[in-house]
């Protein structure tokens, strides 16, 4: 059973900051609620207020929503209009297809003197003879039944055949009610019979006089055990055929709550996937089944690996590992790992993203091999320009021109013979004819 709780109100009015205490609309739709309880302590100033599509049987505990101007309570349990003269400022009623049979409940809503207008449609109450007529004449505040506009004329014509709609309203009440009355008690002994006693058809509550199990077996060896599975009785389930009241409904509900808590309960867990066998080999897992991309990168002698992962994915869900003949990469969970060609250095790896495509490039280094160096580009000698020489002046190239009569090749023996002679000149210097050699005056050289 689902209660209305003070955090579900807080949820539901985040467009208030979370304050509850001055919330003027309020949405609690589709919550499987069974009861309407402390909307009207904890939220005084409200103004619209939807409960459409929940399992409320009964109008209550709206009395102090004096400013509650729309009441959405489509797709309930409700089978009585009730409680409502509180509500001062109603202007707008919705109980589209609920359970309301006893149409002289409308009656009620007299009080309600801004109330324009009223939803009933899909109601047992919406199939009586003289159904609108007497809504028409029994609301005389009402503008709109059912979306339709009532009319000046419409009203007058109600009017004038009035006391024997109302004969005719009650008559038919009265036979809901009969009719209602043994839905309740099939419901009831449906439920009954749901309950299942022990293994042999029986409820025990002394142990000495239970029948083992052996000698039951033995009993039912010869007749046929009929096993029927889950889906057969999901299918046996849906298509019998039932009334629709608010018991059928309600025990829908039941089943799926039944059905959902089975399914968590039984949620299988997947087997964790082989990474590595127990032989030590390492497998290739893409779980994330994404595109990649693995190179051999010559010039610096190691691996690099592209992986094509989502590119608005925050970095934090990426875990990489790099072992020396494996990557293993965690995205959101899911595991990918690749086997190597070769053996890499983890240490010196690195992994980058890019700030484009938001792709993981992994850049591994061999661990064996040796590292080709680059080779140097054959660029041509810079020329650089003095400040000193003007520009008009062009530099010429001089060449030693080797005179006629003379071998064009180089002699080694000369150009000693030439070095040596300029060493010992160098030695041994000649002076000219008055030159007097001063022993005190320290030589130049």
């Amino acid at each position: 059973m689902v209660h209305i709780t003070e955090e579900m109100v807080r949820r539901r009015a985040e467009h208030n900051n979370c304050e509850i205490f001055t919330l003027e609309e309020l949405s609690l739709h589709q919550q499987d609620i069974e009861r309407l309880e402390y909307v009207d302590k904890w939220c005084k100033d409200l103004k619209i207020l939807y409960l459409q599509n929940n399992l409320i049987p009964r109008i209550e505990n709206v009395g102090r929503l004096k400013k509650v101007e729309y009441l959405n309570l489509a797709l309930n349990n409700i089978e009585v209009i009730e409680n409502l003269e509180g509500c001062e400022s109603l202007q707008k009623l919705d109980l589209t297809v609920n359970f309301v049979g006893q149409l002289c409940s409308v009656e009620l809503l007299r009080n309600n003197l801004h109330l324009r207008e009223l939803f009933l449609v899909g109601n047992p109450c919406s199939e009586f003879e003289g159904y609108r007529q007497y809504v028409v004449v029994s609301l005389p505040q009402l503008k709109y039944l059912d979306g339709k506009e009532i009319s000046r004329s419409e009203r007058i014509q109600a009017s004038q055949g009035f006391e024997k709609i109302a004969q005719s309203i009650k008559r038919q009440e009265r036979d809901y009610l009969k009719r209602r009355a043994r839905e309740k008690e099939e419901a009831l002994e449906e439920e009954r019979s749901e309950k299942k006693p022990g293994f042999d058809g029986r409820w025990y509550t002394d142990i000495n006089n239970t029948v083992r199990g052996s000698e039951v077996n033995k009993e039912d060896s010869g007749s046929e055990m009929v096993s029927v599975s889950s889906e057969d009785q999901e299918r046996e389930f849906w298509e019998k055929p039932c009334s629709f009241t608010p018991e059928s409904r309600v025990q829908a509900h039941r089943h799926l709550e039944n059905k959902k808590k089975e399914k968590e309960t039984k949620k299988e867990t997947k087997a964790p996937r082989t990474l590595i066998t127990p032989e030590g080999r390492v497998m290739n897992v893409n779980e994330a089944r994404l595109d990649f991309t693995l190179t051999e990168d010559e010039e610096n002698n190691g691996l690099v690996l592209g992986l094509e992962v989502y590119r608005h994915m925050d970095s934090s869900l990426l875990d990489v590992d790099i072992q020396p003949t494996y990557v293993r990469v965690h995205v959101k969970g899911k595991i990918f790992q690749l086997v190597l060609p070769a053996e890499v250095k983890p240490d010196s790896s690195s992994a980058q993203r890019s700030q484009t495509t938001g792709h993981l490039v992994l850049r591994m280094p061999k661990a064996q091999g040796e590292i080709c160096p680059k080779k140097p580009l054959l660029r041509p000698p810079k020329v650089v320009q003095s400040n000193n020489t003007p520009d008009n002046i062009t530099r010429k190239d001089t060449y030693l021109e080797i005179p006629d009569g003379k071998p064009s090749g180089l002699n080694m023996i000369t150009v000693i013979q030439k070095e040596q002679q300029a060493a010992t000149s160098r030695q041994h210097p000649s002076f000219s004819a008055g030159f007097v050699d001063d022993p005190d005056v320290p030589p130049l050289m």
